[in-house]
């Protein structure tokens, strides 16, 4: 049991020492966040991080953890705080870089205060894909991408979820000053340019 203490401490240090740029992505299920995540990184060089597909890959595997997983997302429930951080922590010591995007996460506030605690890491800034239910209700149903969770019984679920959970989150950051809201309803190249401002340092805005 010491030894894996002692290997856990090892990660917080060599990430807090790396003093990360660390961003949160969150809006709800729909909102577009993945599609703009690879923009970011195209364009700004940060390594992207979504929790749900670091848990979908944790299901595949096959393991005892990923059973436990997958039958939590099936029930429209939230994954525990640990299990999340254990594969972020571990992808973002793996990457190399000292920029990342974390999507979907943190999805509660016990999530926020687990990673802050867990990592020693607080976030930059949240970005917060604003968007009509009805608009990503209707993303999600013409998307298709075989996902268990794409049925409109789940995905009413998942929007629930998003508003009694991730909500406080968003609200916790605005009073922080750290929120980044970007209108999300938009077409992709006109929602890209708003969250272009945001990572653009205000020198070059002013070159511009």
């Amino acid at each position: 049991m010491g030894a894996v203490n002692v290997a856990n401490k090892d990660i917080n240090v060599s990430l807090a020492e790396k003093k990360p740029r660390v961003v949160f992505v969150l809006g709800g299920p729909g909102s577009g966040k993945g599609t703009q995540c690879a923009n970011i990184v195209e364009h700004f060089h940060y390594t992207h991080l979504s929790a749900g597909d670091l848990l979908r890959a944790e299901i595949k595997s096959g393991s005892e953890n990923g059973t436990m997983i997958q039958n939590m997302i099936k029930e429209g429930k939230i994954v525990p705080s640990k299990v999340t951080i254990k594969l972020l922590e571990k992808a973002m010591l793996e990457s190399g870089n000292d920029k990342f995007l974390i999507d979907g996460f943190p999805r509660n506030e016990e999530n926020r205060a687990a990673f802050e605690a867990v990592t020693k890491i607080e976030p930059e800034f949240v970005l917060f894909f604003n968007c009509p239910e009805e608009e990503m209700e209707k993303r999600l149903l013409s998307r298709n991408q075989g996902r268990e969770d794409d049925n409109i019984e789940t995905i009413r679920k998942r929007f629930k979820v998003f508003l009694d959970s991730s909500l406080p989150v968003i609200e916790y950051y605005k009073v922080k000053g750290k929120v980044r809201e970007i209108e999300a309803a938009k077409p992709i190249g006109e929602v890209f340019e708003a969250v272009k401002v945001v990572f653009t340092p205000k020198a070059e805005k002013v070159v511009a």
